[in-house]
């Protein structure tokens, strides 16, 4: 929207033990099972109305892979990767080695199972040799961290001492991922390769914007960075950090029966209403949580007695006169309202705080019912047109404003605008 030259990548990482298995499990093959996953994630970016340039997976091997080999190829020569034996404890959940002092009785805190001892001979990277480095750029924000107690976290972790990390994992073991380049019997670690789909296309690199869950933001805050820098290439310039969705105050499980079908969610209820309570109701950091009552209570109070009401009433208004969206507000007020709006907007927005910018726009919707209240102008009509004109106004102002999140009904009301027809947005539930 403001003119800048974008490029909005999202995708599916696919290889690793976990999603071997799993296909195993119900009886499908790797290659069967990931395209299966992978699509429903790509047909949900278009359900929910998500605007990806591209959709990159890391099974694609005209576009992955040759990255990947020619980055595996380029620190090998440099002596950044080097082959050791080593024994350690494998969370096959998070696809990483876990140290004994961060499990909870003995299991994975995130997925509540024991690790498994893995013993063999991989290759690994040269991680202690960079994280120095890392930690100066994470310190002095050349890589901001979103939110700053995601930054304390890693800086912690990082004082705790980083060993070299296995960037392979035996064939014998794991057979399901993109091989060593010239070492047949080694696969390269799911969280090494994965990352590399970032720089495709190369032209838009450094990012300005990794946008991740809590789980794996250590890997893109510690691992990445050192990976960049070893390949001579600039980190990201910021990481932000989003929480887990969970249902009724748990995690969402099959066995507890709690989980929330997206694609069943948009079918009833619509893109715009689903987008606007994860973006609106769960703050951008943190973890939040989904009932279908907090939904409905938020579409009724705010899309339907909000944004919904508000349009109906002044597109009514302006039925029978010949007003349109001026260019310019005759209201000084009114504009310096509008003004601070779009200030509080941009701040926030660059601040990653998505629920507090919808908050910000429903100030100026309040606002206008307010006006409306306070002026009457079905009882004045000698200044109906001049009150009416600055609610036009102001509304195209609002519908600018929720194009990024709301980008239908955001279409809508410019519609309206334009044929003065009101049809409701949001009927009421």
């Amino acid at each position: 929207m403001e003119g800048a030259n974008c490029w909005f990548l999202t995708g599916t990482d696919e290889h690793g033990l976990k999603i071997e298995r799993k296909a195993k499990e119900e009886g499908k093959t790797p290659v069967a099972f990931s395209n299966e996953i992978s699509e429903s994630f790509k047909e949900l970016t278009k359900v929910l109305n998500i605007s990806n340039d591209d959709f990159i997976r890391t099974t694609d091997k005209e576009r992955h892979w040759p990255t990947v080999e020619k980055f595996w190829n380029e620190l090998l020569k440099n002596g950044d990767i080097y082959k050791k034996k080593y024994k350690g404890l494998y969370c096959v959940g998070c696809e990483a080695f876990v140290k004994e002092k961060d499990l909870i009785n003995g299991k994975c805190p995130n997925h509540d199972k024991e690790p498994e001892v893995v013993e063999e001979e991989n290759y690994f990277f040269k991680f202690s040799k960079y994280v120095s480095s890392v930690k100066e750029e994470i310190e002095k924000d050349k890589i901001k961290i979103i939110p700053e107690s995601r930054k304390n976290e890693v800086l912690s972790f990082i004082n705790q001492g980083i060993e070299d990390i296995s960037v392979s994992r035996s064939k014998d073991n794991s057979s399901w991922g993109v091989p060593v380049p010239n070492d047949p019997d080694q696969i390269i670690y799911v969280w090494f390769e994965a990352l590399l789909n970032y720089l495709f296309p190369k032209k838009y690199w450094p990012a300005d914007v990794h946008c991740l869950g809590k789980d794996i933001f250590r890997f893109h805050a510690l691992m990445w960075p050192a990976m960049l820098l070893a390949a001579k290439l600039k980190s990201p310039k910021n990481i932000f950090v989003h929480g887990f969705i969970t249902s009724n105050g748990q995690k969402m499980s099959k066995s507890l029966g709690n989980i929330v079908d997206p694609f069943k969610l948009v079918e009833k209820y619509g893109v715009d209403t689903v987008r606007y309570f994860l973006l609106r109701e769960i703050p951008s950091t943190e973890d939040g949580d989904f009932t279908y009552d907090k939904f409905e209570q938020r579409y009724n109070s705010d899309l339907a007695s909000g944004i919904g009401n508000l349009v109906a009433r002044v597109v009514k208004l302006a039925q029978d006169s010949k007003l349109s969206v001026s260019g310019k507000l005759s209201d000084k007020n009114f504009q310096k309202i509008i003004d601070k709006t779009k200030k509080e907007y941009k701040k926030t927005l660059e601040e990653f705080k998505f629920n507090e910018v919808l908050a910000v726009i429903w100030e100026l919707i309040s606002f206008c019912d307010k006006y409306i209240e306070k002026e009457k102008p079905w009882e004045q009509p000698k200044d109906k047109e001049l009150i009416v004109n600055v609610l036009l106004f102001t509304i195209n102002e609002i519908a600018l404003l929720l194009k990024p999140f709301l980008p239908e009904t955001s279409e809508k009301i410019f519609e309206q605008l334009r044929s003065k027809k009101s049809i409701p947005l949001f009927p009421r539930i």
